[in-house]
């Protein structure tokens, strides 16, 4: 029997959100800003935030005036983003390596929400399930960790207590997989789990992308919009038309 992915089990653990309950609003409104900018985007514009974790990209993408849709696997996630939902934001449960219904004009993939498989096919599947979503003109903006970075400065292991629970942290590179194994006690138990993102440099994914025929129009380093570095730069944000 297959077992269950880690993200399936992870992301919908109350855990996951008490561990990155610090993780910086005004960071990520300021690349939504720059980057709807950036790329033009009127304000007609339907854009789909996938994964959406609990929502806080698409409520924000929602205020400056877009309608947005946001899918996520997670139920819990969905279920607390669904909270905010109104005539031009909508949430529902969906697996990325599933097709979509709809057209969007911009599919913005954040926070390092990829490379989960062991499969390059099922990260390739999904990249051309947004493809095939997006408008003539569409742009699919992606966001991920600078793998490159992350290997130089490798922390292998943290402690960090949030809300009176200790998360035990370690961190390593293994088989093409950038690692995370957390450990904890709470409730009475002890909980471990692992997150694991494919270790893909800006020269993997440019294979990726252009294997199905998107074209890389811009590459940034950071939410700000700068060039990208390998050496410094702390994401590797891509534009692919």
């Amino acid at each position: 029997m297959k077992t269950k992915d880690w993200f399936t089990d992870w992301f919908n653990t109350k855990y996951y959100h008490i561990l990155y309950k610090d993780r910086n609003d005004s960071e990520a409104q300021v690349f939504m800003k720059n980057i709807t900018e950036f790329l033009g985007l009127e304000k007609s514009s339907h854009i789909l935030d996938l994964p959406c974790g609990k929502g806080r990209h698409s409520v924000f993408l929602n205020s400056l005036g877009y309608k947005v849709t946001g899918g996520d696997l997670s139920e819990n996630s969905i279920n607390a983003a669904k909270e905010y939902e109104n005539d031009t934001l909508n949430f529902k449960v969906h697996d990325m390596r599933a097709p979509f219904n709809n057209k969007y004009n911009a599919v913005f993939n954040l926070f390092t929400s990829f490379g989960y498989f062991e499969d390059d096919k099922e990260d390739i599947l999904i990249l051309q399930n947004i493809k095939n979503g997006l408008t003539k003109d569409g742009f699919f903006v992606f966001d991920f960790l600078n793998a490159a970075l992350v290997k130089a400065n490798l922390v292998t292991e943290e402690i960090k207590t949030v809300d009176d629970i200790t998360f035990h942290i370690k961190r390593e590179i293994t088989n093409g997989f950038i690692l995370k194994h957390i450990s904890f006690f709470a409730d009475e138990k002890n909980y471990s789990y692992t997150e694991r993102v494919k270790y893909l440099d800006l020269e993997k994914m440019t294979s990726y992308l252009e294997g199905i025929g998107f074209k890389i129009k811009n590459t940034f380093g950071d939410y700000n919009l700068n060039a990208f570095d390998s050496k410094n730069s702390n994401r590797l944000i891509l534009v692919a038309k």
